[in-house]
């Protein structure tokens, strides 16, 4: 893979950002949640959700070879929405988009956050992230979601 195979452009389509979104989580968190916290993601980042966001988020589409892969979003100092189809997962793309994306935030600020679900938390770590605190909110049929905040400073060398 090199930058020239890849493509990062703005969203503007919520629906074109949802479809990644949705069908990712359907395929990989039931894997790591109970139903009602899978239901939460999805609530989260619902079609309506996203455009309500559009104006307050840059948000990113990946593009590899021509083909729609994944999206990420970057609010102030924090990456949010940052899905990959499960298809291209395990092959250096999350990891490509989060350089694009911290790169971006490191131009304005000195920390990135990040609110890490279990599917993506070894990244964060491998990145050099650092957990902040341990979150938990009640869902549906009373399933809970558990999550890291985790930070990243500028400058801070990946873990090995």
């Amino acid at each position: 893979m090199t930058d020239l195979d890849m493509e990062l452009r703005m969203a503007d389509d919520p629906a074109v950002v949802s479809e990644i979104v949705e069908r990712t989580i359907k395929t990989i968190y039931p894997h790591y949640y109970p139903s009602g916290a899978v239901q939460f993601f999805l609530d989260l980042h619902s079609k309506v959700r996203i455009e309500e966001v559009m104006s307050s988020e840059e948000i990113y589409l990946l593009m590899v070879q021509g083909k729609l892969i994944g999206t990420g979003s970057i609010r102030k100092n924090e990456i949010c929405r940052l899905f990959i189809l499960p298809e291209y997962q395990g092959k250096g793309y999350g990891s490509r988009l989060m350089d694009l994306l911290e790169a971006r935030i490191f131009e304005k600020y000195q920390r990135v956050h990040v609110d890490a679900s279990f599917p993506a938390e070894s990244m964060y770590l491998k990145r050099g992230y650092q957990i902040v605190s341990y979150e938990k909110i009640e869902t549906e049929n009373g399933d809970f979601l558990c999550y890291h905040t985790m930070e990243k400073e500028r400058g801070r060398n990946l873990s090995v």
